[in-house]
């Protein structure tokens, strides 16, 4: 169970274990599901899919790493969003937003009206009001994964687009429905994430848009990466000033790519005092290459943009690093034990 906000105060654990929580769901018997009424279930095959659970981890890691401040982990999705106190601390913390619901709400009515209220807002903030929504607050509360899942994959779409959810999550749902003559069941598949060539387009759309709409933050971006970068090749006694020209060389940028991703690239592979153009060029082709191979790159980029000193494409190139690595790095920072 995740560490809360507030929860090292009251000491004991057993305490929140005292309280009415909804029960892990199960397949139910016949008497359970009213007639009529009907609910998806995910059989163990589904749950146990590989990119099904890469993308409970990188949502799991995202959240933590946004909540690190505040002392809050999350250690399973399907349990620990279900009463709102996760998801308030998240929605405040990604739109800035204050939310006048209780700190903790520690009885059944309260959690679900707290959670009720934090959904509102959500989904205000999503502009999903006059939406068909694939969750509802009944199967949060009742720890729909799915549900829960397609929930934290549109804030995280919405608020961080450039965050690499595994694409094309597909998972097979049993859906089971009470009628007259008994329960009835029926498969269908559930898709999680949108293909990689509808992913490519928005994260695209996300430089695209920061040059167009918002060129006034382009520095404090370029500013973020050129500290990332400057952190891992002080170990090098290398440092970068101007991000625009020095990875024009490709140089720097290989060098980088090899800290990061723990390549040895021998001298004959590239040119480290590149004295042209065309020594520049296969110095930037091998580290786009490279950057393919480990699936970072799942968007075109000419390597003569990057030679040429266009700014969004060597971006482009350096945010590909940063989002991994960065990401990575504050999800390992945060704290495996209970907050003081």
């Amino acid at each position: 169970m995740a560490a809360r906000a507030g929860k090292a105060e009251m000491e004991p654990e057993s305490l929140y274990n005292l309280l009415q929580l909804p029960k892990a769901v199960g397949r139910p018997a016949e008497e359970e599901l009213p007639q009529g009424e009907k609910k998806k279930y995910l059989p163990p095959t589904s749950r146990g899919d590989p990119k099904f659970e890469e993308l409970q981890k990188v949502l799991m890691d995202w959240i933590n790493a946004r909540l690190l401040p505040e002392h809050i982990v999350v250690r399973s999705l399907e349990e620990d969003i279900f009463d709102g106190l996760i998801l308030h601390h998240l929605f405040q913390t990604l739109t800035g937003l204050r939310l006048d619901v209780e700190e903790m709400a520690l009885t059944v009515p309260n959690q679900r009206r707290k959670l009720e209220a934090v959904l509102e807002a959500v989904n205000r903030s999503l502009q999903a009001e006059d939406q068909p929504l694939k969750w509802s607050m009944d199967a949060i509360f009742n720890k729909d994964l799915l549900a829960t899942l397609h929930l934290l994959v549109a804030l995280a779409k919405r608020f961080q687009p450039d965050l690499p959810l595994p694409t094309n999550v597909q998972v097979e749902v049993i859906t089971m429905e009470s009628t007259k003559s008994g329960l009835k069941s029926e498969k269908s598949v559930e898709q999680l994430t949108e293909c990689s060539t509808d992913k490519d387009l928005a994260t695209n759309d996300v430089f695209d848009e920061l040059f167009k709409l918002a060129p006034e933050k382009v520095s404090a971006v370029k500013e973020a990466i050129v500290n990332f970068v400057n952190q891992k090749l002080d170990r090098l006694g290398l440092s970068v000033q101007n991000l625009d020209t020095q990875f024009a060389d490709g140089v720097l940028l290989l060098l980088l790519i090899g800290q990061l991703e723990g390549f040895f690239l021998h001298l004959k592979e590239f040119y480290l005092t590149p004295t042209c153009p065309a020594e520049m060029l296969h110095n930037v082709t091998l580290a786009l290459e490279l950057l393919k191979d480990e699936g970072l790159l799942s968007y075109p980029i000419n390597p003569e943009d990057i030679v040429n000193k266009d700014t969004k494409s060597t971006l482009r190139v350096l945010y590909s690093l940063f989002r991994k690595h960065k990401l990575k790095e504050n999800a390992d920072s945060t704290p495996r034990g209970s907050p003081n």
